[in-house]
């Protein structure tokens, strides 16, 4: 997901968000629905752009949408090519000229909460750059270009489709001021583009493409029009709103596979041993007494020994080296691609132990904060390690996934579904933690991730609902989730 813009975009292809992306999953951690799709056509220059940027304006208040053009997907082009296209000769506005299966194949992925990598075409050049551009995460997406609602398996994809219609004399003059203060091309040649390839294009491709449109919008004074699509939009993501933290804070470990504190009998959770060295860090950290400094000291501390208890559960392989003393020693050697990603911002002291414990560790983060409103988790950024952005690469990779406790497991939830998302593989995903309710949240992520395991210093045994502070802007309060006896607010604690 990119950073937050506010307004219109000023290039193409950006994803912008508002207040951030709700849960597109349910409690058992699998999608309960896509992207929203729309799909606007309509000929060149006839105000598709305009149409979708008006979209954006009027949906502000709703998170994740982003504009995916097709002319991202104009195909790679070989030495004749590019001399007929400087020549103004090679024909941009036929259906061959754009690689319809790519962008059906990075649209089903982003519709489906995929991350894709989408071409980068440079019309200075006439070229496809070596380049893409990574793109995840958008809840509503608007595709637009002369010819999205031509082919069938771009249409399947689409929840609403608009083509947009335009008086021919209007889309000549707005081609002409584009391709000249744009592209830097002449009157002369655009005209003769025009007269040859875009005109015949719209008769016999782009125009009859209205046919399979749900929703005609004029080119012009098209604000009624607009306002009845984006109330549209309004309803169907209404329908789709998630709500369940509440109902993650009351799951409560199966009688027959109950906690043991002494034995660590829970499956897919690792709980450290708990010495007397460990016991006394737990009882610093513990006391709301401890001064900053001391808790950071034994926060790093605990850090590096939750780190130290996860990295047994890397793969390693057979590795022989030979010792100064000129002998051979037979040992284990990490193979794996591993990195961590941190659930910002109380995942950073366990972020701080990953680095003291496996050298030039790649890391990324995600951030993931509660509805002011409903209290349920909301993704609003994230920045993932290069092992990850690539689905190839990620499904042999390693995640550390490292947040300071787990109550309700909202957040550990949101996270977990983002890195399956990007082909991480659930067996490979370690989350590292000092602290996890018996009731709650962990129950739910074992239920819903049994491959995912869980790495904790501590385990307490009640969370317990409360009512946060007055906001200063609404006035009201909302409910929150709090481990007892716990440790606080461990990121608060750390950083401020």
């Amino acid at each position: 997901m990119l950073p937050t813009t506010q307004g219109a975009p000023t290039h193409k292809n950006h994803i912008l968000t508002s207040h951030g992306r709700p849960p597109w999953y349910g409690p058992d951690g699998l999608p309960i629905h896509n992207a929203f799709v729309i799909g606007i056509a309509g000929g060149s220059a006839s105000g598709k752009t305009y149409v979708a940027e008006k979209i954006i304006q009027s949906l502000q208040s709703l998170p994740s949408i982003l504009i995916l053009s097709q002319d991202s997907f104009y195909k790679k082009h070989n030495e004749q090519e590019l001399a007929l296209a400087f020549s103004n000769e090679y024909d941009f506005d036929h259906p061959s000229s754009i690689d319809m299966e790519l962008f059906a194949q990075c649209l089903k992925d982003l519709k489906e909460y995929k991350q894709t990598h989408i071409p980068i075409y440079s019309f200075v050049h006439h070229q496809r750059l070596p380049e893409t551009k990574y793109l995840y995460g958008a809840s509503v997406i608007i595709v637009e270009g002369i010819m999205t609602l031509l082919d069938p398996a771009l249409r399947d994809l689409y929840d609403l489709k608009i083509f947009v219609q335009c008086d021919s004399d209007l889309m000549l003059a707005r081609r002409l001021r584009r391709d000249i203060q744009q592209r830097g091309r002449s009157v002369d040649d655009v005209l003769k583009q025009y007269l040859r390839f875009v005109k015949p294009a719209f008769d016999n491709f782009v125009g009859p493409s209205a046919k399979y449109a749900d929703v005609i919008i004029p080119g012009a004074a098209n604000t009624v029009a607009i306002d009845l699509v984006v109330n549209h939009i309004r309803r169907k993501l209404a329908e789709r709103h998630a709500s369940f933290r509440s109902e993650l804070s009351r799951a409560q470990p199966a009688i027959e596979q109950g906690w043991d504190a002494e034995v660590s009998k829970w499956p897919g959770v690792v709980l450290l041993r708990q010495t007397p060295q460990l016991k006394g860090i737990h009882t610093i950290l513990r006391d709301e007494t401890t001064s900053r400094e001391d808790f950071i000291f034994f926060a790093d501390r605990l850090a590096t020994l939750v780190v130290e208890c996860g990295m047994d559960l890397l793969p390693y392989v057979p590795h022989s080296v030979q010792t100064p003393t000129d002998a051979i020693a037979h040992g284990l050697k990490l193979t794996a691609h591993v990195c961590g990603v941190s659930i910002i911002r109380a995942g950073g002291p366990l972020q701080a132990g990953l680095q003291r414990v496996l050298r030039d560790v790649p890391l990324g983060a995600l951030l993931i904060q509660s509805d002011p409103s409903t209290g349920e988790p909301l993704l609003l950024h994230t920045s993932l390690p290069c092992y990850i952005l690539h689905r190839e690469q990620a499904k042999d990779t390693w995640v550390f996934l490292l947040d300071s406790q787990i109550g309700t497991g909202a957040a550990a939830l949101m996270a977990i579904r983002v890195l399956l998302d990007h082909g991480v593989q659930e067996e490979h995903i370690i989350f590292l933690t000092f602290l996890i309710s018996q009731q709650g949240g962990p129950n739910v992520l074992r239920k819903a991730f049994p491959g995912v395991r869980i790495v904790t210093s501590a385990v307490d045994e009640l969370l317990l609902m409360a009512w946060s502070d007055v906001d200063w802007e609404t006035g009201e309060r909302r409910r929150v989730w709090k481990i007892v006896p716990g440790m606080g607010h461990i990121g608060d604690r750390y950083y401020l």
